[in-house]
């Protein structure tokens, strides 16, 4: 089996999940269950990152320690993961054992290659993004992300960034796929032209975090901790372990846009540094708004993934996220699109679809698939667009193009209804039904392609899709998405029941 190794960022323990958090984590799964139907060997990581200033002085201000501060809000996240149904194969904690082994791992390697040396920073340092910033970056005395900046004097290990500038040029230059979208790569390049200074990569006025090795009074920088994330969960620094071998370099590094210069500069310098192969691709996807306004806490705007899930169910919730907007662009969330898609999408185009063909089998053909008759030409183009999806989904999702292999799958349930309004099938029982039988055959047909593209986008609704056209569990993968698959006629049919419900307005929430 292909390996194939994606990974979520690890999500800071200071705050709870938040929409972007289950929105990240949402296509992540998406892949992995993609590439699995596909037949590839799939390790899906996600996690927390758990050390740093912040998160002491948050510790601090709720009276715990950080190892119990970080445990609750780990457990926050771990929750979440589940609730939006990733099918993660590890969740990484960077307060674990094997961390602190591979970090201290990575570090060493930096310093027997003389990539890190002793030196002492004196610059502006923001607490709430962990990153250090220069003068000229400040916009009105703040970090360009808004957040307080403070003057940070000490002394500090440094990482030699500079001398990886034009070695980074040179790998973007020859790697054009490395970070996706476009518009983000070129801002990573820009970043990179316009010169780079040495990092630091220690501090010694607060101690949660990895200790350096062999100099205790330091920690490590938590971005060089926290990227090491993706090395420890494949059993580094022991380069002959069986998941490193098979599954470094990793394929896909999904982030958020704000964490990419950490991911597209310092991530590729320090394993070039270290001389381990570079992942292979970086996507950063954009924000979310709550109904057009920027999502904040003091706004009292945050959009909760569980208030989402118990109003309007799991599978609208994963449909709508990767549905409605571009991904790798900032999106805005809206109650209104919400029940639009899933009343108009799911509901109308899927859901009704399904019913009203297998409910028409049930009353005319006894709830047996019935055997068609000779293809005539809207048939093999109806046909011909669900067997399609095999590869215009598949060539989607190669490039994270999550809302056009939706697009191209409603496509095919839009084609499916107005197939069975122009045959009428409902009008042939008496006037021919062998003809009846080949619509409804081709309709079934069509049901059975469309929950076997769904299956990594809604998979509960796609399992009872292909459920009700009685396809064995073993004929489910990515390969069964072809003609030669086909339903058998004579197969006995469940009685349909709705697959996915209307979302009615409640009297108490309408305004």
């Amino acid at each position: 089996m292909t390996p194939y190794y994606i990974t979520t960022p690890i999500y800071y323990v200071n705050g709870a999940p938040h929409i972007g958090h289950a929105y990240t984590t949402l296509a992540c799964d998406v892949l992995a269950r993609f590439k699995r139907l596909q037949g590839y060997d799939v390790l899906f990581l996600t996690g927390t990152d758990e050390h740093g200033q912040k998160v002491e002085q948050s510790a601090t201000a709720a009276g715990m320690t950080p190892q119990a501060f970080a445990d609750q809000n780990a457990a926050n996240f771990l929750q979440m993961s589940r609730a939006i149904g990733a099918t993660f194969d590890q969740f990484i904690r960077t307060t674990e054992p094997r961390h602190y082994t591979a970090a201290q791992g990575l570090w060493r390697t930096l310093m027997a290659n003389d990539q890190i040396y002793l030196g002492s920073y004196a610059g502006w340092y923001s607490v709430r993004d962990e990153a250090f910033y220069q003068e000229s970056e400040l916009l009105a005395g703040r970090a360009p992300t808004g957040a307080p900046v403070e003057w940070v004097e000490e002394p500090s290990y440094f990482f030699k960034l500079s001398a990886w500038q034009q070695p980074l040029l040179d790998f973007y230059e020859s790697h054009p796929d490395f970070i996706a979208p476009k518009s983000r790569f070129n801002e990573v390049k820009r970043f990179v032209e316009g010169g780079l200074r040495d990092l630091s990569v220690s501090r010694t006025t607060f101690k949660w975090g990895v200790p350096v090795p062999g100099d205790p009074s330091h920690i490590m920088y938590v971005w060089l901790d926290a990227l090491t994330n993706y090395l420890t969960a494949i059993g580094y620094p022991d380069l002959n372990n069986g998941d490193y071998q098979k599954f470094w370099p990793a394929d896909l590094h999904m982030v958020g846009k704000d964490i990419l210069r950490f991911h597209g500069v310092y991530w590729p310098a320090f394993l070039m540094a270290a001389g381990l192969p570079l992942p292979k691709r970086i996507f950063a996807q954009g924000w979310w708004t709550n109904e057009g306004e920027k999502i904040s806490k003091s706004l009292g705007n945050v959009i909760d993934p569980y208030d989402l899930i118990s109003t309007f169910g799991l599978d609208q919730v994963r449909y709508f996220l990767l549905r409605e907007v571009p991904f790798g662009g900032d999106g805005d969330y809206s109650k209104a699109a919400m029940v639009r898609r899933q009343n108009q999408d799911l509901a109308n185009d899927l859901g009704n679809l399904c019913q009203r063909v297998l409910a028409m089998i049930q009353k005319n053909c006894d709830g047996i698939l019935p055997a068609p008759g000779a293809f005539t030409a809207e048939d093999d183009a109806l046909l011909h667009a669900a067997y399609h999806l095999h590869g215009s989904v598949a060539e989607h999702l190669e490039v994270q193009a999550f809302h056009r292999a939706l697009e191209a799958i409603m496509a095919v349930a839009g084609d499916a209804n107005r197939y069975i309004d122009a045959q009428a099938p409902w009008g042939l029982k008496k006037t021919d039904p062998a003809r009846m039988a080949t619509v409804l055959y081709v309709l079934s047909e069509c049901i059975r392609c469309l929950g076997l593209a769904m299956q990594a986008f809604t998979p509960d609704a796609a399992r009872s899709m292909l459920d009700l056209v009685s396809v064995p569990t073993a004929q489910r993968s990515w390969a069964d998405l072809a003609a030669d698959k086909a339903l058998v006629p004579g197969t006995p049919l469940p009685v349909p029941a709705p697959i996915f419900a209307k979302y009615i307005e409640d009297s108490a929430d309408a305004h």
